[in-house]
């Protein structure tokens, strides 16, 4: 048994706990970090789905939900968690959903120059046009000439070339996640890095955190981070003894789905940037409709369809673009461990399948003012549209079974608060009741922030290190008496 002493210990390597490693680090403190997967050099990625996912992803990415309909919820497990094989999307909080934290929960709003300094760290920038690939432009051309709000995503990709498979882990490594971003940083301020380490629990006496315990390693510090993502941290929290009404309820993951429509000329759609445009014309309603591609083998499998009609739309693909449309939740789930795997409960909400075809139906009418010839929904009940018609899209209702879907943002699970029986961690991301444990990860987010929360997360990452860390003479000083 190794044991080991620090002044924190995070557990995860994610958006959330490589930011604040980085930040105790730059503090002054001695850090430990421990990561349950495996550190990879973006040299060894083929840029081959059928290779990365089993390498790159928990359960091959083929963790779903239980409900209905069931939806695929993908994870990264590698250093650098999801960030690994996230689309680089970078939103800000939006200044709604901050107030509504902050009157709802309590939780100061972040900060531009929070915001300002994750952004600088992570390289985030607006996709160059020349970038995006065809497969966006066709969007954006649709969307400007029916008036509709949208523009360029931004991403932390510096010097990316459009190799198409951020998804897979990127071959060029221009991608700054968060292992190639904030855990050198960490590292170069002091940190100790531990990868293929799985923790069991937190050590908790008296109230306060004591350190954590793996098979075969022991960090004793007065500082623990959790931050194993909102799957995964409420298990480690109550296999620590953390008992909260919120802990592991409130799931929120952002609904998604993706159609495709078939042109007369070539798109390539895994050509360029992947997730490069947006539509944000139904923002207010919770609706946002994002760029989203992939190379030829992962379209197969997401092309509708069998034998003989799936073969005809996959020697289509060339001329088949490819967009999403991802909603902001109306309903919440629950995820727990049931004999050591993970069980994640949820039900789609009708408003948020109402949603989710009204959203199809905008982007229809986008295909349609550029020459679409076919456009194909997924939603059962909905056959191929043609000729300019979406008729067929107008009319139907749409139930949460008829959807099929997919989700990239779990979050909310260890939601903040200032309420302890609404919340599992307080608005500094202390866990009621623990001093000395915090949270840093999707699962602290209070609530949906309607956009992709790679940004938010490290947000409330950073703001946490530079507290504690700015704390070191003061409450600092007295956990370690």
């Amino acid at each position: 048994m190794t044991d080991l002493s620090a002044d924190a210990v995070v557990v995860g390597t994610g958006a959330g706990g490589a930011a604040v490693a980085a930040e105790l680090a730059a503090g002054g403190l001695d850090v430990v970090v421990l990561e349950e997967g495996a550190r990879h050099d973006h040299r060894t990625f083929t840029a081959r789905p059928r290779d990365m996912t089993a390498r790159l992803y928990r359960d091959a990415g083929q963790l779903a939900t239980i409900g209905t309909p069931p939806i695929i919820l993908p994870l990264g497990r590698a250093v650098g968690g999801t960030t690994l094989i996230n689309s680089g999307t970078c939103f800000r909080t939006p200044a709604r959903v901050l107030e509504r934290w902050a009157r709802d929960d309590g939780v100061a709003p972040l900060h531009d120059d929070v915001f300002d300094y994750v952004e600088e760290v992570i390289g985030v920038a607006e996709v160059p046009e020349a970038l995006a690939g065809r497969n966006a432009l066709l969007v954006k051309r649709g969307a400007e000439a029916l008036g509709l709000s949208g523009g360029f995503l931004r991403r932390n990709a510096p010097g990316c070339r459009g190799s198409g498979v951020c998804a897979f882990g990127c071959p060029t490594g221009a991608k700054l996640h968060a292992a190639a971003s904030w855990l050198p940083r960490a590292e170069a301020a002091g940190a100790r890095v531990f990868t293929g380490v799985k923790v069991r629990r937190v050590l908790v006496r008296g109230g306060r955190a004591q350190g954590v315990q793996a098979r075969g390693l022991t960090v004793r510090a007065p500082i623990v981070v959790v931050a194993c993502g909102a799957l995964l941290t409420p298990g480690l929290l109550r296999r620590s003894g953390v008992r909260s009404p919120a802990l592991g309820r409130h799931l929120t993951i952002h609904p998604a789905s993706a159609a495709r429509a078939r042109f007369d000329e070539p798109i390539d759609p895994w050509d360029g940037v992947p997730q490069s445009y947006y539509v944000d014309a139904l923002a207010d309603e919770g609706i946002m409709l994002e760029g989203i591609a992939g190379p030829p083998d992962q379209a197969a499998l997401a092309t509708l369809g069998t034998g003989v009609l799936h073969r005809e739309r996959m020697l289509a693909a060339r001329s088949t673009a490819s967009f999403g449309v991802m909603v902001a939740d109306s309903a919440t789930g629950s995820v727990r461990e049931v004999g050591g795997r993970l069980l994640v409960r949820y039900d789609l909400h009708p408003d948020d399948a109402e949603r989710l075809r009204r959203g199809f139906a905008l982007l229809a009418d986008i295909w349609w003012a550029v020459g679409a010839r076919e456009i194909i929904v997924p939603l059962a009940g909905v056959p191929a549209l043609r000729g300019g018609d979406s008729g067929p899209l107008q009319r139907v209702r749409v139930r949460p079974r008829d959807v099929k879907a997919m989700a990239f943002h779990p979050l909310g699970t260890a939601r903040a608060g200032a309420d302890p029986a609404r919340a599992v961690v307080d608005p500094d991301l202390q866990v009621h009741g623990v001093h000395g444990l915090y949270v840093a990860d999707g699962s602290a987010v209070p609530s949906s922030p309607q956009v992709n929360p790679q940004v938010t997360i490290m947000a409330l990452a950073v703001r946490l290190g530079r507290a504690l860390a700015g704390a070191r003479d003061g409450p600092f000083a007295r956990m370690r008496a």
